[in-house]
This record gives C-alpha cells, structure tokens and sequence, in this order.
C-alpha cells in the first residue's frame, strides 16, 4: 500500500470509528433515557424518538434469520474494509467509511445484545412517521451510499464532459488509442 492509499485507508477508519463512537453512545442514551411504549415527538408525526429492537434487517425483514445476518453483516465488514484499503479517492473512502461504521454500529449488537451472542437484536430509536424505527447507523450506511452514488455521477460527468470537448474542440485521441479512417 503506498502512501496515498494509506492517507485514504486512513480517512474510511477515521469515518467508521467516528459513525461507530455516535451510534453507540447514542444508542446507549436511547436505551437508558426512551421508552417502546412511548413516543417523543421531535417534527410533530414525522420524525421521533421511541426505543425499538430490531432482530431483523430494513423493515425487520428476515426476524426469523438473525444469525445469518450477523454472518452476513460480519462478512459485509470484512468486504468493506477491503474496499477501504482499495479507495481511489478521498471522497470513495469517505462514502465506505460511512457505511462500514454504519455496519459494524449494527454487527455490534447482533453481537452483544440480548437475547444472546450472535443473535442480538439491532437497538433503533429514531421513529419515521409510521414507517420505520432507525438508528444512527442507518443513517451514516445512507450517507455512505449517498456520497459513493454522487461521487459516480461526477465522475461519470466528467467524463462525458471530457468526451464531448475532445469532439468538440477536435482534441486528440487520448494517449495509446488506435485512430483509424477507414
């Protein structure tokens, strides 16, 4: 790994470290200060707090199979951090960050909480409307996502650009290209 891959390696566990220190610290203030029974309204109905276990994925898909979901997200862990240690640019680390602290804040509790090891259910505090209960690290894993989809359609802007102005401008054929007239 060279230095800059070490400098971007760096700021995808600088961002999970940070997103895992928040959502656990605020999944702990959720556990001791809010109630399943009740809700605090934060923006009227749209948005709340009320204490929810989760042994399921979004929307509690796959309640039946939390094991294999630990397996999963401890392999997702795994192939995030590969994915850090391959970012091509700051803002590619930036977004794997994210979601690799927004997984591991989720591994963590399938982990440790109760009802037992590896079977834990995901502690979510954050009340959508009548939609859903979240956490933190649901949060950070949609910013992650968000910053890697921006991130393509820059680049991919870019490079459309790039195309249209070598047409434009008559530029040359890039560097080992085969230019043919017939």
């Amino acid at each position: 790994m060279n230095r800059e891959q070490s400098r971007r390696f760096a700021i995808a566990c600088l961002a999970a470290g940070v997103v895992v220190l928040i959502d656990q610290a605020t999944k702990a203030a959720a556990l001791s200060g809010l109630s399943q029974d009740e809700r605090l309204p934060l923006l009227g109905d749209l948005l709340g707090l009320q204490l929810a276990f989760n042994p399921g994925a979004i929307l509690s898909l796959g309640a039946g199979f939390t094991g294999l979901l630990t397996l999963l997200g401890v392999g997702a862990v795994v192939v995030l951090i590969v994915a850090a240690a391959r970012a091509r640019t700051g803002w590619w680390a930036v977004g794997i960050g994210l979601i690799l602290g927004g997984a591991i804040g989720n591994v963590i509790d399938r982990l440790f909480s109760p009802p037992g090891f590896g079977v834990g259910h995901v502690t979510d505090f954050l009340a959508y409307g009548t939609l859903f209960i979240g956490n933190l690290a649901d949060v950070a894993l949609g910013a992650g996502v968000i910053v890697l989809g921006l991130n393509i359609w820059v680049r991919d802007r870019r490079a459309r650009t790039d195309t249209t102005n070598d047409g434009v401008t008559g530029g040359a054929a890039p560097a080992g290209s085969a230019v043919s007239g017939s």
